[in-house]
């Protein structure tokens, strides 16, 4: 499957100079309001060390990761949802991705302008929320006088239709998310073919600046509101530099080590982010792997064989016959395939079998 991230927040909150760090691509970054006027899309590695291991077992002419692939969303402002700023346009970019990387500054710099004029982080994530959320409400009424319209007339499944969106309607009319509804199984595709904005999950980027002064070191009051806010909503967050990232984007993997220790960043915020982001949707890799190439594929956790193969193609879920499987721990510890085979290691695994994070699987279709 093919993973898209839409990065979103306030003008000037760090967006573009952290798309630049995540994809090594040229966009603007200056310190302004609605410096990208048009949404850029990169694809970034899923950083996985465990592909060159794989590579190196299997003597792989190429090594293929799972990928993700970021947008760069122009900043969102208040009244967006009524066409301030650049309004709908961007709403609509949003639409088109999985899930949502909102970025939120959480430090003080005179020399970056806010474009509310102070760094207030809960403030800027109930602007940015409540302007998904108005969009969304517009979504449902119209899609509601719709349906009800079709109930009169006694169409099929209108009335469960209707029942469903008005739940989700109360919810965001409190000026909720739509996720956080609770929908059974007939609700659910009611509310899914309308690709609510805040029905997507959504993961909280920190943003922090070195040598600034940053929130979450210093025990301001704007960090505990912020905990206490992520606590309250089972919400999922990562701290980042974007500054630091940018200026590591170019570097030899043994320059960014030296240069993490001086900036006191030793892990990568970019690999805690693309982590992140799988998990807050789910997802694991598993591989295949050969002379030809090894490769990393996408799938959501608790995947059964068939649908893991339909990753690689389609046709693979329905024409399904077994797999051989080994895992990646015991396919190292053997060295080779055909002696994971001669220890048993390597089995046979049929349509119900459920896959696991870091598999490395061989299918057999008919």
């Amino acid at each position: 499957m093919s993973l898209s991230v839409g990065i979103v927040g306030l003008p000037n909150v760090g967006k573009s100079t952290l798309f630049n760090a995540l994809t090594k691509k040229s966009v603007p970054a200056e310190n302004y309001p609605f410096c990208t006027i048009d949404p850029s899309v990169g694809v970034v590695a899923v950083p996985d060390p465990r592909l060159e291991t794989l590579s190196k077992i299997s003597n792989s002419q190429k090594i293929i990761p799972a990928i993700v692939e970021f947008v760069d969303i122009a900043g969102i402002v208040k009244g967006a949802s009524e066409g301030e700023g650049l309004g709908n346009k961007f709403l609509s970019n949003i639409r088109e991705t999985h899930m949502i990387a909102e970025v939120v500054r959480i430090f003080e710099d005179q020399d970056i302008i806010h474009v509310n004029g102070a760094v207030d982080p809960l403030a800027d994530i109930e602007v940015i929320n409540l302007e998904l959320v108005m969009a969304d409400t517009e979504t449902v009424v119209k899609r509601l006088g719709n349906v009800e319209r079709d109930a009169k007339r006694g169409e099929k499944d209108s009335q469960k239709e209707k029942e469903a969106l008005e739940k989700v309607l109360r919810v965001l009319e409190a000026g909720k998310l739509a996720n956080s509804v609770e929908l059974n199984d007939i609700e659910f595709p009611f509310v899914k073919q309308l690709q609510l904005l805040t029905m997507k999950e959504i993961l909280y980027v920190f943003n922090k600046k070195n040598g600034a002064y940053n929130f979450d070191e210093t025990n301001d009051e704007r960090w505990h509101a912020l905990m206490e806010f992520i606590e309250t909503n089972n919400a999922e967050y990562v701290l980042i530099d974007a500054g630091v990232e940018h200026e590591l984007k170019d570097l030899e993997e043994v320059e960014k080590i030296e240069f993490r220790r001086e900036y006191a960043t030793l892990d990568s915020g970019i690999d805690s982010l693309i982590r992140a982001a799988y998990h807050r949707l789910g997802l694991m890799s598993f591989f295949t792997t050969g002379e030809k190439e090894t490769r990393a594929w996408t799938v959501k956790n608790s995947s059964t064989g068939p649908q893991a193969g339909a990753a690689i193609h389609t046709d693979f879920e329905n024409r399904y016959i077994r797999a051989q499987v080994v895992t990646f721990e015991d396919l190292v510890r053997a060295g080779s395939l055909a002696k994971a085979r001669e220890e048993g290691k390597l089995r046979t695994e049929g349509k119900e079998y459920i896959v696991k994070d870091g598999d490395v699987i061989e299918f057999m279709v008919g």
